[in-house]
């Protein structure tokens, strides 16, 4: 169904909504699907920090796809990561399925002292679920002083084609880090392909194209119409540089892998498992290395040297990676979240059951 069809008359696109009422009502909704409520509680707060900053392909956008997978046990919805291997700085995880943003809140608690001991601690979690916000995390370690790095790939699909190639072998694999500078801090939050799936699969629902052609057909034709993904055999999506440059997302795409996949021990050459994640998380303690205080001055002037950039067009000056985020974040806090029109309908399935209504969750 084309969730764009009523866009002009319906008063969801218009209504704000309160996020500490959105927390309750996607825990509700999880809960409600059996997830552990302990569980629950930091999967909501994660989609809805996402939508918060701005990611709302990455936020409440997923729950109901989540809400599936937790109804078909898909998603795991108790228990704990497997330990495989645990060294001073160096862990991996078997994450056994469980929610992507439980396993990552359960893996910075597991990270955060270690990188304060020792300077630098990274973790691998292979079988996670899906992840959801990158940035989520970013914020998080930069808040407490941290450097972050952050890589996922999902191992269980594929629609991004090595350059030079026509057939799909990786996913957008994204690459993020986040560190502090200035009042607030720096999240640079990128995939090695020009748009994500996610992006990808709302256009292709509401019939839309992108404004570009950042796909190819299954024969190596560019387009910007998503439906090339679904066709058999599917298209693919274009890396970073396209085909211009593409080398560099081919690139990006190979080192997200290794990081991931490699590190695990569970990629491509392995069964499919269903949608999910291999991620890999390294934290760097800023006080380790030349200090807080140090970083900062070095970085804050870097910040300051791109902020005051001659602009291409002066009504779009140069901004940090973050920065509409943070105040994206800070302004719906205060205003009311906007969520996108897609998501009010696609959460009615589960309304139904679980008897919770998102409209409870207006700001009148």
């Amino acid at each position: 169904m084309n969730s764009h069809s009523n866009e002009s008359s319906s008063p969801i696109k218009e209504e704000t909504y309160d996020a500490s009422k959105l927390r309750v009502y996607a825990q509700h909704l999880l809960k409600a699907a059996g997830l552990d409520l302990a569980i629950a509680q930091v999967v909501s707060d994660t989609l809805v920090e996402g939508d918060l900053l701005g990611h709302d392909t990455h936020g409440l956008g997923l729950l109901a796809s989540y809400i599936k997978e937790i109804e078909s046990g898909a998603m795991k919805s108790s228990g704990a990561p497997l330990v495989l291997s645990d060294k001073p700085g160096a862990i991996l995880w078997d994450g056994q399925r469980l929610p992507g943003p439980w396993l990552l809140d359960q893996a910075y608690k597991t990270l955060a002292p270690r990188a304060r001991s020792l300077g630098v601690a990274s973790l691998v979690i292979k079988r996670s679920h899906h992840i959801a916000c990158l940035a989520v995390y970013l914020m998080k370690a930069l808040q407490d002083g941290y450097l972050m790095v952050l890589a996922s790939s999902d191992a269980n699909s594929a629609s991004v084609a090595p350059f030079g190639g026509t057939q799909a072998v990786f996913t957008p694999n994204p690459i993020a880090v986040g560190f502090p500078v200035e009042q607030s801090g720096v999240m640079i939050d990128i995939s090695a392909s020009i748009t994500t799936n996610g992006m990808t699969n709302r256009k292709h629902k509401a019939g839309e194209k992108f404004e570009h052609d950042w796909l190819m057909t299954n024969k190596g034709v560019l387009t910007n119409d998503p439906s090339v993904l679904f066709t058999h055999p599917p298209g693919t999506l274009l890396g970073v540089g396209g085909l211009d440059h593409g080398h560099k997302g081919y690139g990006l795409s190979l080192i997200v892998e290794a990081l991931t996949a490699g590190l695990g021990g569970r990629g491509r050459v392995d069964p499919k498992e269903g949608w999910g994640a291999t991620v890999h998380v390294t934290l760097y303690d800023l006080k380790a290395f030349c200090g807080e205080t140090e970083f900062k001055r070095q970085m804050d002037h870097v910040a300051k040297l791109c902020k005051t950039n001659l602009p291409l067009d002066p009504s779009k000056p140069v901004r940090l990676p973050g920065q509409a985020a943070f105040g994206k974040r800070d302004h719906q806090l205060k205003s009311g979240v906007r969520l996108h029109p897609s998501i009010a309908p696609s959460l009615k399935e589960a309304e139904e059951k679980y008897n919770a209504k998102l409209s409870d969750c207006f700001i009148h």
